[in-house]
């Protein structure tokens, strides 16, 4: 899936500040995904352009796996997709939207969603119920990475903490407290820091 030619989906900048740039996380997300998922407002672009330039926001469905007051953690190993997060712990599952997912994309919110579920199922197998909510935005200019991508913060809330890797990039996979979290925060990657200092207004 990360060809050099992949394209990948993205809006402009300038949309972004436009609707209200902000850095962390925003927890009004249908303020800007009315806009960033209509028809138009978002586009498939080359990833290896759109990595360089801070015009463009890739769109990136960022997914909290959740049962009761634990959440699903994992290490990236050698065969991550986005070299630079590599060794990071993260409390996200998800990845660039790619055009080959769908024919109809550019995407609106259902289109997305639909994407949203197979990314995760590319990752990892899920053999549970779940509640799929959209909580957040996130935003992390701070960072190289952050600065070109705009996170869409799910929460999948599990009725059994039945979840399975399906990527060799994905090792250690385990549901851990808040506390163990917190403790690991500083090997954790940035936007996985956000979320875990934020955790209590996620999970509402």
């Amino acid at each position: 899936m990360n060809a050099p030619d992949e394209n990948v989906l993205v809006t402009r900048r300038s949309l972004f500040d436009q609707l209200g740039s902000f850095q962390g996380l925003n927890f009004e997300p249908a303020k800007y995904l009315n806009m960033l998922l209509s028809r138009g407002n978002n586009f498939f672009f080359p990833r290896a352009q759109a990595e360089r330039d801070p015009a463009y926001k890739q769109i990136i469905p960022y997914v909290l796996i959740a049962f009761e007051d634990t959440m699903l953690y994992y290490v990236r190993g050698k065969k991550a997709g986005e070299q630079r997060l590599v060794a990071k712990g993260s409390i996200g599952i998800g990845g660039h939207m790619n055009e080959t997912d769908e024919s109809f994309f550019a995407l609106d919110e259902q289109a997305y969603r639909v994407g949203v579920e197979r990314e995760v199922n590319e990752e990892i197998k899920i053999d549970s119920q779940f509640e799929d909510r959209i909580v957040a935005l996130l935003n992390d200019d701070a960072t190289e990475v952050g600065r070109v991508h705009l996170g869409i913060v799910h929460v999948f809330k599990l009725v059994e903490p039945k979840v399975e890797k399906r990527e060799a990039m994905i090792t250690n996979l385990s549901f851990l407290t808040k506390a163990e979290l917190i403790a690991r925060r500083e090997s954790l990657e940035s936007w996985s820091q956000i979320c875990v200092d934020s955790l209590d207004r996620l999970l509402r």
